[in-house]
């Protein structure tokens, strides 16, 4: 160190420390020639020449040596270090503010207060301010930590850095922050100091904070802010620091990474190599970083358990993910409602004001977590209902489906809150207008808002059944997946409230819209989306138990093992159980001989051989008997043999029918040999199935027997 100050403070008398002292280090620093204290009355001797002003700022052999007893000296840390290049005048400035924080512990004054006191007074004996010189000490700080020995040198150059912090906090973050990418272990140890410093890490965080919301240009400015957040809200203790702040805090954390999701930042072409990390392992980028900020904020607030249930959940990856960050935002405040409602009183007030901002994603991250919030029935009471309804309501009106999807889940938490069904002729129109929608968010948002709705006491099962009759059928033969699979469990769910009055005979609404579901609920047996194909099991497992069909096990066969056998005693139930349905069942399933999807066109083949077999001739009329001989023969050059096997023994069965009706039935197919009419007609026979049977041994992933 320049002028050797460890030399003298070890030298010289602990009383020896005084303005005029510390006067003369800076005149040293100004380039005057500095003689060290002698022991005693003898003569100062001079000392090794300065470094030349733009060099390299010089440490002493004598900087390696702490201003301690000599029992307690340590030896400096060895290395190939090598001090970064910095001005002339850092480097002195930075070896008075060290050779002031090191006299001041040796004379038994070591807080922060009595070290920014003493320094500024140092400066301005000389005509220098402290607060001009701030940006100069911490680079010279920097430069200089990585070669100071462990114990009382660190310590000293650490406190000097949180004497500045303490009165020009804004001033230390802003020199700070251009050196903390890459993030190397002298500004980590920087930054965690001050975060470990009771007096000056709340105003740090609050610096870091302006920065992060200020930083609407380089994106490598926001990210050097997130990693030292990160640094600091990893120490112990670091997070109450943040009381006052913490909601606004953890929404702006949440909110940058919609905007990085979305691509809000333009990349630096240098963003690759400053984010490598010192560590081995892949590169740290700025979504990675917030994440790790945000786990660093919540588990020092003790909220350990929302960290695990993100991670279970698989929230944190739908948090930095392009188009599933609002389900991530939606899965953390769940989180949060279970496991951290302390904050949520704060959360839900500085939400507020963040529904109507002109900026989409936040907005957008707003909204989600207001949404999620009203799962917390005291959090939701802050507001009166009514003001919150006509929010939600407000929001079904908005042009961007996203608004509105979270609007629909907005209203089923508050609808469902205190395990009661409230506001339903406020719930049910916007639901059951959802159901129209073309995003399937908003579709499946309304089938699931329905679904809990049924799930609660006097659930309006009457209503629900009229109102979902004409609009739930074609829901159930819907293109996309995840709508058919909730569709058909909101029936299922629907005809398990229903039971009683159905297990007495009900003809009513509930009745109608199983019979009307039947056959779509059989065909979806055979769905390849798992999703969907146990859905229709459940929820034909419910209608059997209901409506007392005893046909349980045949219906598990056919949905395991695609069993002719079983589907064909079900069709003889359908057609014994209600005749006068019968032309419906054949409509409907020659419906789907037109579809896409080769399983369907197969299945539904097999469907109506089976039921013209068990079907009376008196049952079907002429018109229906000839659509279905046309269509089946469509089939006959379908390009999946398996199809075309199952189409033509339809085909006989149809005929077969025809015939027995009578000379007035006149259909031809050339290929077809018909037999005089018989009492009994043959029991179709259907080749084994080409397609993949769902087993047992397969839905549990074990491998076949064999």
């Amino acid at each position: 160190m320049a002028g050797g100050v460890w030399g003298r403070a070890r030298d010289a008398p602990v009383g020896a420390l005084t303005l005029t002292a510390l006067a003369e280090g800076i005149q040293a620093s100004q380039g005057q020639p500095m003689r060290p204290p002698s022991k005693g009355p003898q003569p100062e001797h001079e000392l090794e020449p300065e470094t030349e002003p733009g060099g390299v700022a010089a440490i002493s052999t004598a900087a390696q040596e702490p201003c301690s007893p000599p029992h307690a000296q340590e030896p400096a840390p060895e290395g190939p270090y090598q001090a970064p290049q910095s001005s002339w005048k850092e480097g002195t400035l930075a070896d008075l503010a060290l050779y002031t924080a090191a006299c001041l512990e040796e004379a038994g004054f070591a807080g922060t207060q009595s070290t920014a006191l003493t320094l500024s007074s140092a400066l301005e004996a000389q005509g220098e301010r402290l607060e001009d010189q701030v940006h100069a000490l911490v680079l010279g700080l920097l430069a200089q930590v990585p070669s100071l020995a462990e114990g009382r040198p660190r310590r000293a150059a650490l406190r000097v850095l949180s004497a500045l912090a303490l009165e020009h906090a804004q001033d230390v973050v802003w020199a700070l922050l251009p050196c903390s990418l890459p993030l190397d272990g002298a500004a980590a140890e920087l930054w965690r100091s001050l975060s470990r410093n009771q007096r000056v890490n709340g105003q740090v965080l609050v610096q870091l904070l302006w920065a992060l919301k200020g930083a609407a240009g380089p994106e490598l400015e926001a990210l050097a802010a997130t990693r030292a957040l990160g640094e600091m809200l990893a120490v112990s203790g670091c997070v109450g620091a943040t009381r006052g702040f913490y909601p606004h805090l953890l929404l702006v954390l949440v909110t940058q990474l919609h905007e990085l999701a979305r691509g809000g930042g333009a990349r630096s072409p240098d963003t690759s190599k400053v984010l490598t990390p010192t560590h081995q392992g892949p590169p740290h980028s700025h979504a990675s970083c917030t994440v790790e900020a945000l786990k660093a904020l919540l588990t020092g607030d003790g909220s350990r358990m929302v960290v695990t249930c993100m991670e279970q959940a698989g929230g944190w990856r739908r948090l930095v993910g392009a188009h599933t960050h609002l389900e991530g935002v939606l899965l953390l405040a769940s989180a949060m409602v279970a496991h951290a409602d302390h904050h949520l009183r704060g959360l839900f007030a500085d939400l507020l004001p963040r529904l109507r901002s002109a900026n989409d994603k936040q907005r957008l991250t707003a909204i989600a977590f207001f949404t999620g919030l009203l799962q917390s029935w005291p959090t939701a009471r802050l507001l009166r209902e009514e003001v919150i309804l006509e929010r939600l309501r407000a929001w079904q009106g908005d042009p961007e489906p996203t608004v509105r999807w979270l609007g629909l889940l907005g209203l089923g938490h508050l609808a469902l809150n205190r395990r009661k069904v409230r506001h339903v002729s406020a719930l049910l129109p916007a639901l059951l207008g959802a159901l129209g929608e073309g995003d399937a968010r908003l579709v499946g948002a309304a089938l699931g808002a329905l679904r809990r709705l049924l799930l609660r006491p006097r659930a309006p099962v009457q209503l629900l059944s009229t109102e979902l009759g004409p609009r739930l059928p074609p829901l159930l033969d819907d293109a996309r997946d995840s709508v058919r699979a909730s569709a058909v469990g909101l029936l299922g769910t629907l005809v398990r409230r229903g039971r009683g009055g159905l297990r007495v005979g009900l003809r009513g609404p509930l009745r109608r819209l199983v019979l009307k579901s039947l056959v779509p609920l059989l065909l979806c047996l055979h769905d390849p989306n798992l999703d969907a194909s146990e859905s229709s099991e459940w929820t034909l497992a419910r209608c059997d138990h209901a409506l007392r069909w005893g046909l349980l096990e045949e219906m598990v066969t056919v949905a395991h093992y695609d069993s002719p056998e079983a589907l064909s005693l079900i069709c003889h139930r359908m057609v014994h159980l209600y005749p006068s349905h019968v032309p419906r069942f054949l409509s409907q399933t020659q419906g789907y001989l037109r579809s896409p999807q080769d399983h369907l066109r197969r299945a539904a083949s097999m469907l109506i051989g089976f039921l013209v077999y068990h079907t009376s001739p008196s049952h079907v009329n002429q018109d229906l008997v000839d659509s279905l001989f046309q269509d089946l023969g469509q089939l006959h050059s379908d390009p999946q043999p398996a199809v075309v096997a199952a189409a033509q023994v339809s085909s006989q069965q149809v005929a077969l029918l025809a015939h027995t009706q009578g000379p007035r039935q006149r259909l031809r197919f050339p290929h077809l040999h018909l037999r005089p009419a018989s009492p009994a007609r043959p029991l179709p026979v259907y080749p084994d199935s080409l397609f993949c049977r769902r087993s047992v041994a397969g839905r549990w992933s074990c491998s076949a027997p064999g």
